[in-house]
């Protein structure tokens, strides 16, 4: 599978490995599978950082570079943004917009614990289970 990890799934699995369910701990080593993160997972976690809801490190550009190295990038593009702006999402949450619409288009799936994300419709998730 070529998953995309919403940004707590990411921070789970480094920082509270716990709260990531036996699937997902299971999906997230399996070798076979594609691990995809998004630079707004980064933004996400940096502005976490800020409010002092997460501490990622004292050196936070040498934590990030360390962390997302793993990590194919999915990159931001023009069709992404797009498909974020027709999204039908009951939040407004332009992250989480961002994360949907960039597995929508290319053809990844989404692994959250959010509710309002999982089920999409042509939008591939994996609930943290």
């Amino acid at each position: 599978m070529r998953l995309l990890l919403d940004t707590h799934i990411w921070l789970w699995s480094l920082i509270e490995p716990d709260r990531l369910g036996k699937r997902t701990r299971e999906e997230l080593q399996d070798p076979k599978n594609e691990l995809w993160l998004s630079p707004i997972s980064t933004w996400e976690a940096l502005i976490l950082h800020d409010k002092g809801r997460v501490y990622l490190a004292a050196d936070v550009n040498e934590w990030i570079a360390r962390n997302t190295a793993p990590f194919r990038e999915a990159h931001l593009t023009h069709e992404i943004a797009l498909a974020a702006r027709q999204l039908r999402l009951a939040q407004r949450d332009p992250a989480d917009r961002f994360l949907a619409a960039t597995a929508q288009v290319l053809g990844l799936t989404l692994v959250t614990a959010d509710t309002s994300l999982l089920g999409l419709g042509d939008i591939a998730t994996l609930g943290n289970r």
